[in-house]
């Protein structure tokens, strides 16, 4: 069966590096962690008391009172990046046919601010009421959904979620469907919004959160820090993109998944190694071919521990050459968007041969004996990069992406 090559001709991100992809991408390269103390919930008694939020972010500029009513935060923040991913694709990009252009979104816990507010109107209110709207601002598609509607999309339309490998399993469902012929275009990525305080409890009560900050691959790593946002690509087939001169952004080239069937939270190399090996055999490349890898790395002792072991698993002797960073270190870590972030992030230094740091980096730690880019960018041209995505659950997405000539 021929496959056509798929075209990244579209970018958007809001995080907490910036509301643009221009100002997310500034920021990555310059090594600006976004990494502060949380405003939107009162941390006080908790164990940690850092996040990445989107600051300033007022629905009002984006959406009208209805619209508004209808989505949670979460939803919002992937509209947001999804107008700015068509609009970044020209003014020449339509959904080339309603019926042949898919919405793939990825999110991990989908409307968590709504459902607590559910809650508390439930049990502490005198009432016991919820709102009416809690249903539709609560689910996880609602922004897949709302994506649709706005574009017009009538093609395949739906959202994924695995745990914190959601927007890279949904970015490689979406390039499997352009590439196989299934649609001609989609706009793909993922959106999360988790700073509400039954998940915040929730994830202290797992004892992952970092009580400083996020230092992934150092040895005196604390853990992750939570992250919100929204990142969307559009992808379309690299002949109708090059046909209606289009700018061309990077391509996407390959794409393994695997899962560890191993434990729930603790990860395998094994399952991380097959992943990364399923993508480059998917993209029809040697493992030398690739320059730079952008790791998962959370930031917690068993990840970056393990996912060093399954890079060298991957690449043997050939790791030692290999460029690796988190940039979870300065966007924080998205869960269900985190892919996403990491996809558009990776795309841009392969297109400016600028390689994103992995910032607050002290100490090295001799389980993660890899080139891990401490602390500042590096400029190095890059034809071939990874984006790894290992999830709680032992789900694991690898993108493999190709630069483009800017």
């Amino acid at each position: 069966m021929s496959f056509v090559r798929v075209a990244v001709t579209g970018l958007g991100m809001i995080s907490a590096l910036g509301e643009t992809v221009g100002e997310s991408w500034v920021n990555t390269r310059s090594g600006l962690s976004a990494l502060r103390e949380i405003t939107q919930v009162c941390t006080t008694g908790f164990r940690f008391c850092q996040g990445a939020e989107v600051r300033n972010f007022s629905p009002e500029r984006h959406f009208s009172e209805k619209e508004g009513a209808f989505l949670d935060r979460f939803a919002q923040l992937g509209v947001v990046s999804a107008r700015e991913a068509v609009a970044m694709a020209g003014p020449g990009w339509q959904p080339p046919d309603r019926h042949r252009t898919a919405v793939v979104t990825g999110s991990c816990v989908g409307g968590q601010n709504t459902q607590d507010e559910g809650f508390v109107a439930l049990y502490r209110e005198p009432q016991g009421r919820v709102a009416p709207l809690t249903i539709p601002r609560t689910m996880a598609n609602a922004g897949a959904s709302q994506i649709s509607k706005e574009f017009g999309i009538t093609g395949p339309s739906y959202t994924v979620s695995t745990a914190c490998a959601s927007a890279n399993h949904a970015i490689g469902q979406a390039f499997w469907l352009v590439r196989h012929g299934i649609v001609d275009a989609a706009i793909t990525g993922g959106s999360e919004a988790p700073f509400s305080p039954g998940l915040l409890r929730a994830w202290e009560a797992m004892r992952v959160v970092s009580p400083d900050t996020c230092r992934p691959f150092s040895k005196d790593r604390r853990g992750l820090i939570l992250g919100e946002g929204g990142a969307m690509l559009v992808l379309e087939r690299l002949d109708s993109a090059q046909a209606r001169g289009a700018t061309i952004y990077g391509e996407i080239v390959g794409f393994g998944m695997s899962a560890d069937a191993h434990h729930l939270t603790q990860p395998l190399a094994e399952g991380a190694s097959l992943a990364m090996l399923s993508a480059l055999r998917d993209a029809n490349l040697p493992a030398e071919a690739i320059g730079y890898i952008n790791a998962h790395g959370t930031g917690t002792a068993a990840n970056d521990a393990t996912e060093t072991a399954a890079i060298r698993q991957t690449f043997g002797h050939y790791a030692d050459q290999l460029a690796v960073s988190s940039t979870k270190s300065l966007h924080g870590h998205g869960l269900g968007a985190a892919g996403a972030f990491e996809a558009v992030l990776t795309i841009l230094a392969l297109r400016h041969g600028i390689l994103p740091p992995t910032v607050h980096y002290t100490t090295p730690d001799p389980l993660c004996d890899l080139d891990v880019i401490p602390n500042t960018a590096r400029t190095a041209s890059v034809e071939y990069a990874l984006s790894n995505s290992f999830a709680f659950g032992g789900l694991n997405a690898v993108l493999a992406f190709r630069a483009w000539p800017a």
